[in-house]
């Protein structure tokens, strides 16, 4: 179908589960994934301490922090941490809902990319429901800036990243990744990067609480020496800006749709990401929301626009 837009919501056949450690706080975490009906979006249930439960949307309007990682909710009290991942295999394979309970504040790192979700994901199946899906297709151009850094939406005819990311550091450099993203380019492309560091942040970072169970099995760790210290090298030749292109897929999932249109960026980050969505859907005029609509002759599949629902996440 038309630049491989999907036509009806999806959700998980089945549940999964997965168990591992949160690279930032070290402890131990257990999330379960459970399929949900159409129209429910990403739901976070997180078990506190005492027991108690409490729901969390997949949405930019619950973020609460984008320092080093995304958190939704408040980082003081119920929140979960470090969503990005998670949220960018759901993204990249297409899986509008699902409901995840989690015993801990933070999602499991995991080997430091997404690709043990998408794991999880394609086993326990990924069903077609009868609802048709809504996209969010940029209409007018939205660009922000931090000093030399920016992030825009541009009108493009699917849905595209083109990432460049510019480090002092010889290991990484100047990198850019550009492509139009469909299922089959998440698993390939994006989906193994992993999150990566330099060996000299470590001790900051832990002295301010971060990074806790950070360790050569969860990230790319970038020496004193300025090369990289895994034994197993990189994956790809680009792989940080591969992992810069699915973080960006996660954190722009939280609009709480995929959208049609070419995201860029220079030298972005969580809080990049979250302040370009943040005034895309602050400016009606920059987008509309659109469905797909099949032709009566012929098998050719157009766009529609449709009026926004009551419960639509981007009215939130």
């Amino acid at each position: 179908m038309g630049f491989g837009l999907q036509e009806y919501q999806t959700s998980l056949a089945a549940r999964a589960t997965l168990s591992g450690i949160g690279v930032h706080s070290g402890k131990p975490v257990t999330v379960h994934f459970h399929p949900a009906d159409a129209d429910s979006g990403v739901i976070f249930q997180v078990t506190g301490a005492d027991g108690s439960v409490r729901e969390l949307r997949a949405l930019h309007s619950e973020v609460g922090s984008t320092d080093l990682c995304t958190v939704l909710g408040d980082p003081g009290g119920p929140h979960v941490a470090t969503v990005e991942h998670l949220m960018a295999a759901l993204f990249g394979l297409g899986i509008d809902n699902v409901l995840i309970e989690l015993d801990g504040g933070e999602v499991p790192i995991l080997d430091g990319s997404a690709a043990p979700f998408v794991e999880a994901f394609e086993q326990a199946g990924i069903e077609e429901l009868s609802v048709k899906r809504r996209y969010l297709r940029i209409i007018k151009p939205i660009r922000v800036e931090n000093g030399p850094s920016w992030a825009e939406f541009r009108p493009y005819n699917g849905t595209r990243f083109e990432v460049e990311i510019d480090f002092s550091s010889p290991a990484i450099g100047r990198q850019i990744f550009a492509g139009d993203l469909s299922a089959s380019m998440f698993r390939r492309d994006i989906a193994r990067a992993r999150t990566f560091g330099f060996m000299k942040d470590v001790e900051r970072l832990w002295a301010a609480g971060y990074a806790l169970g950070s360790s050569l099995e969860n990230s790319v760790v970038i020496g004193d020496d300025n090369r990289v210290i895994n034994m197993g090298g990189l994956r790809y030749d680009n792989e940080f800006a591969r992992h810069k292109v699915l973080d960006a897929m996660g954190d722009l999932a939280l609009a709480g749709a995929r959208f049609i249109g070419c995201f860029r960026s220079y030298r972005g980050g969580h809080k990049l990401n979250a302040t370009a969505l943040r005034r895309l859907l602050a400016d009606p005029t920059a987008f509309e929301i659109v469905e797909t609509s099949r032709r009566q002759r012929g098998r050719a599949v157009e766009m529609m626009a449709v009026n926004s629902p009551a419960y639509a996440p981007w009215t939130l």
